[in-house]
């Protein structure tokens, strides 16, 4: 049972009222509204300290609309952390997004799995590398972090931090 209350926007203070209409304003909002036009997934809990949501929510944006890597490596890796975190809001909510990137169930079903799916592009394998390591030891050896370009590595890194943040904040808040 989810320890929140999914707040109407009616009922938020200003500050809170500005960080919920930045997010539904964005390219998430549509699908993290429910019917009564409360936050859903991570983004409710982001409204109970303004000061700190809005920069996490902001780095989330950047992070799915701003960096250099491409849409399925993206949706792999978040895929990766949703299932070493066992998160399955990550999971349901992501999951459509890279069937529609044409990933295929057998691959999706061995992420959830924490099993390597098969990949024919060696980007999306060397993504699929650095995100493992990451999410299992914290850490890369040499060999792990020459796979990518450093920019690509920054990116990667900081999304697996984001999202490995979500689903802590997803698994206390039990949403």
């Amino acid at each position: 049972m989810a320890r929140l209350r999914r707040t109407p926007p009616h009922e938020l203070d200003p500050e809170a009222k500005t960080l919920y209409d930045g997010i539904t304003s964005g390219p998430r909002g549509r699908f993290m509204v429910d019917e009564h036009g409360g936050l859903t997934g991570p983004f409710n809990a982001m409204l109970l300290s303004p000061p700190v949501g809005d920069p996490l929510q902001r780095l989330g944006a950047a992070i799915r609309y701003r960096s250099t890597l491409t849409d399925r490596a993206r949706e792999l890796a978040i895929l990766v952390v949703a299932g070493h975190q066992d998160s399955a809001f990550e999971q349901s909510a992501h999951e459509p997004i890279a069937r529609d990137l044409g990933f295929a169930e057998e691959q999706l079903a061995a992420l959830r799995a924490g099993d390597t799916p098969e990949l024919d592009d060696p980007g999306e394998r060397a993504v699929l590398r650095v995100a493992r390591a990451l999410v299992t030891k914290g850490d890369l050896d040499d060999e792990e972090y020459a796979v990518l370009g450093e920019r690509e590595l920054f990116e990667l890194t900081t999304l697996v931090g984001y999202y490995t943040t979500l689903a802590l904040q997803l698994r206390v808040f039990r949403v």
